[in-house]
């Protein structure tokens, strides 16, 4: 008895079947990637995968390294030869920017200089108070997420595990700080602060008001996680009520904290730009990229490079956590895969479909030489 081949499947299947047959293969090999892996290997697995995340942390890291080592901070001075606060002469050069651009980019060849961003019309160096005030910046978009953190994660959780009576009065309470407006109350703390301690206050004030969002979040996890059955081994347990929503659940809730975070420190970080640039954030002698913006708007017609350098690293950071916070999301929630493209499916859907009839040929020609 000699088997006849079946014919070949007909590659033209409909759409639905397409992308059903797509998800079952992306299934399939996301599951034999990560096994055997961890839970944090597997998130760092699929952030690195995120090739715009992973450049936006590579460019972030930059910055943070370069505006940290180059002017110090405290008690160190860093390997710039300028301070932000030193004056000169602009005289002879006008301020110009020593910078020149490599050749590959259409410049003379590169050139650093002794003033790459220019001089003020103080003779004080650009470079010098950009990088300062990227610090400041970077300090109070840090300051306004630890702050945040705590308190939300701490509101969210209590009112996500008692429910009840609590749940209400904590709910009531965030919908409260929810109608008050930031911008406003910013600036009224800006104008009361001194000038020595305006970042931190403007810091922490920012923080005590932009929980809101991270604790409705936490609770709604909460409310989830209350009922799973490793909560009811815990308490049988005997583990008190602090243990199991700081050991056992919050460890789930780690996801949607760290990913509302990171976008929260970026509307953060614009947040005291803003402030500073309307002249009631971040005050003298302390230095802000807002403040410098402040400062130099009325240069952009004749020396626009001062308006430039400030404006340039703003968009820098507030981009770069943005691509951060989608990696993040991208790699913690596993529903969130990339779609394949209608080439893939097809390619995947024709390979499928011929199997079985190459498996039939082939054991209907071993039948015949038999």
């Amino acid at each position: 008895m000699t088997l006849t081949p079946q014919e070949p499947v007909d590659p033209q299947v409909t759409e639905q079947e397409l992308a059903e047959l797509a998800e079952s293969q992306n299934v399939d090999i996301a599951l034999k990637e990560v096994e055997g892996l961890s839970q944090g290997q597997i998130v760092v697995r699929r952030f690195f995968r995120h090739k715009g995340a992973v450049a936006a942390l590579i460019i972030f890291f930059l910055i943070v390294l370069l505006a940290f080592t180059s002017v110090g901070i405290g008690s160190w001075t860093g390997w710039w030869k300028h301070t932000p606060l030193e004056t000169g002469s602009v005289a002879e050069t006008g301020g110009n920017p020593t910078l020149r651009l490599p050749t590959w980019l259409g410049g003379e060849g590169f050139v650093w200089g002794d003033y790459p961003f220019g001089r003020d019309e103080s003779g004080r160096d650009v470079f010098a108070r950009v990088m300062r005030g990227t610090q400041t910046s970077l300090i109070v978009m840090f300051v306004v997420g630890i702050v945040s953190s705590l308190i939300g994660v701490v509101v969210g959780a209590l009112a996500g595990f008692y429910r009840g009576k609590l749940d209400a009065i904590l709910m009531r309470m965030t919908d409260l700080v929810i109608t008050i407006p930031v911008i406003v109350l910013g600036a009224v703390l800006g104008a009361l602060a001194s000038n020595k301690s305006s970042a931190l206050m403007l810091a922490v004030f920012l923080g005590l008001v932009s929980w809101t969002t991270l604790a409705r979040l936490v609770r709604g996890d909460f409310l989830t996680l209350r009922e799973r059955e490793f909560v009811d081994a815990a308490r049988v347990a005997g583990a008190s009520d602090l243990r199991i929503m700081f050991k056992h659940m919050l460890p789930n809730s780690v996801g949607v904290i760290i990913v509302n975070q990171t976008l929260l420190m970026s509307s953060a970080i614009l947040l005291e730009t803003s402030l500073s640039f309307i002249g009631l954030g971040i005050k003298y002698p302390n230095i802000s990229l807002g403040q410098l913006i402040n400062q130099y708007q009325e240069a952009f017609a004749t020396r626009p490079w001062l308006f430039w350098w400030p404006g340039l690293f703003i968009v820098l950071i507030a981009l770069c956590i943005n691509f951060i916070g989608d990696g993040l999301r991208d790699a913690f929630d596993p529903r969130q895969r990339r779609i394949p493209s209608a080439r893939k499916m097809e390619k995947a859907a024709r390979k499928q479909s011929a199997t079985p009839a190459a498996i039939v040929a082939a054991t209907a020609a071993e039948s015949g030489n038999r």
